[in-house]
């Protein structure tokens, strides 16, 4: 899969620009401030239909404007497709080949793109949030319809978190309304939560074979899904379905307490084992750092093996964050398979000398132009 060319129109700090890219590795040059992530964040919108910075895509729309545009033209192993995403103060709407689509989620999956950012480094330190982020947004590449889960899932936990602050749920009409929330919410739940199990289990395969060969063999990496509600992935849904069920009732008390919906996908957490010890307590920086490498860079195995492209990878400012070491073993897998996006505020500290067949953009203030390399 290759990323042709790119227009914006109102987005960010770009009032228009069109940009034409090599098909191998571009790399954005500028100060903080300049529109370097903006790019990136472009690309990333038009893949996912969301921003990986903000919850409100409206934020996007340059001063003044009421109304954003992205457009993409993409070469993919089955031909060749453009793609338009439009953000106004009413919504989103979605193009491909010039045709609006009447769900996002037919939309989501026509470009597939893998983000490593600095907050990226803190998959294994981070806080669970960060790695439940890295599970939906993947997924939901690959998965669109799981997004639409996600979102009805999240809908329905607001409306029932409120239900449980204002209503303490003693009488039987009160309790008679708790169990249409609890029914309407695990029927979203199970299919959140089976999808991301067997995400794991495929990432689970590449990231081992990638942090063997970083490592050298010495070590090796596992990743655990704990789930707050503990499902057998050899049951139906159906079971599932009631076992679920169970686990809403007998937390009942609980919620009481705390006010808000204590079991779901939203609690979910992974664990990182390194040499089977947990990666995040006793883990050092190197250690934990490599084991984020390998799971972005499994990333972009599991997609090719569910979609047979390779997907855009999209390094926002991380190569500077790298030790020289692991520069190397990332630019040696991405230049040879994977069109590749980069910023960084300077050359310096980056191993351009390994990159081929490189463009160098300088950003600045909006505008972008190719500099010599």
């Amino acid at each position: 899969m290759k990323l042709r060319s790119l227009t914006l129109q109102h987005f960010r700090n770009y009032a228009e620009i069109h940009l034409d890219f090599n098909h191998r590795i571009n790399v954005f040059i500028g100060d903080n401030a300049q529109g370097k992530t903006n790019l990136l964040e472009a690309i990333y919108m038009v893949s996912l239909t969301k921003s990986h910075r903000l919850n409100n895509a409206k934020e996007i729309i340059s001063w003044n404007q009421d109304r954003a545009s992205i457009m993409v033209n993409i070469t993919r192993k089955y031909g060749d497709v453009s793609l338009g995403l439009e953000i106004s103060t009413q919504g989103k709407k979605a193009k491909i080949n010039g045709m609006e689509q009447k769900k996002l989620s037919d939309f989501i999956g026509n470009l597939n793109v893998v983000l490593f950012s600095p907050e990226d480094l803190d998959l294994v330190k981070g806080t669970p949030s960060i790695r439940r982020r890295f599970l939906d947004m993947e997924i939901a590449q690959i998965h669109p319809t799981y997004l639409y889960a996600l979102n009805q899932y999240y809908k329905i936990l607001h409306q029932r978190n409120n239900y449980i602050k204002n209503n303490k749920f003693n009488n039987g009409d009160q309790d008679h309304m708790i169990s249409v929330w609890n029914e309407q919410l695990v029927k979203y739940a199970i299919k959140i939560m089976v999808k991301r199990q067997k995400f794991i289990l495929k990432l689970q395969h590449w990231a081992e074979q990638i942090h063997c060969g970083i490592t050298a063999g010495i070590e090796k990496i596992q990743i655990k899904y704990n789930p707050s509600v503990v499902l057998n992935p050899s049951d139906d849904e159906t079971m599932l379905f009631e076992q679920f069920m169970v686990k809403l009732i007998q937390s009942s008390d609980q919620e009481k307490i705390k006010g808000t919906t204590v079991i779901g996908p939203h609690r979910d957490d992974l664990t990182i084992l390194i040499n089977s010890r947990d990666a995040y307590r006793f883990g050092s920086q190197g250690q934990q750092r490599t084991a984020a490498l390998s799971l972005k860079l499994a990333e972009i195995e599991l997609i090719h093996e569910e979609t047979g492209d390779y997907p855009v990878l999209l390094l926002d400012d991380v190569l500077s964050e790298l030790d020289p070491y692991r520069q190397n073993q990332l630019i040696d897998l991405f230049q040879l398979k994977v069109q590749t996006f980069i910023t960084a505020t300077s050359v310096e500290g980056l191993q351009l000398s390994s990159l081929e067949d490189a463009v160098v953009y300088q950003v600045k203030n909006g505008s972008v132009v190719t500099q010599p390399t």
